[in-house]
């Protein structure tokens, strides 16, 4: 089955950098888009904010403003990897990360990786 799971989160001082990663299992990982969604504290509902899209190949890349200039989305199809490199943190990026994708017209979601900015 589809699985996607998420790590390199943690607590950054304000103007750091993380990077993120996620690794796929269970589908043809280099024929879907991937995305990097987060949930910041007290987010209403679902509340999921999409930060990054990588297509398929790397073909298009998309960024909110929020994060454009600062966030880099990445994929290695051999790897079945794709890495989201967060740079010039911002205590407003602290949220939980969760890399999703869609397939045969499911969503699935990793497990999350908490990213906390702060002094």
């Amino acid at each position: 089955q589809v699985q996607l799971v998420e790590s390199g989160g943690g607590w950054v001082q304000p103007g750091g950098s993380l990077t993120l990663s996620c690794v796929a299992s269970g589908f043809d990982f280099g024929l879907y888009t991937m995305n990097w969604y987060r949930r910041a504290p007290g987010a209403p509902g679902a509340g999921r904010e999409l930060v990054a899209q990588i297509a398929h190949s790397g073909g298009s890349i998309w960024y909110p403003d929020s994060v454009w200039g600062r966030f880099t989305i990445s994929r290695d199809d051999a790897k079945q990897t794709v890495t989201l490199e967060m740079n010039n943190l911002k205590p407003e990026d602290t949220a939980a990360y969760y890399c999703q994708t869609d397939v045969n017209w499911r969503a699935y979601w990793g497990q999350g990786t908490q990213v906390t900015v702060s002094l």
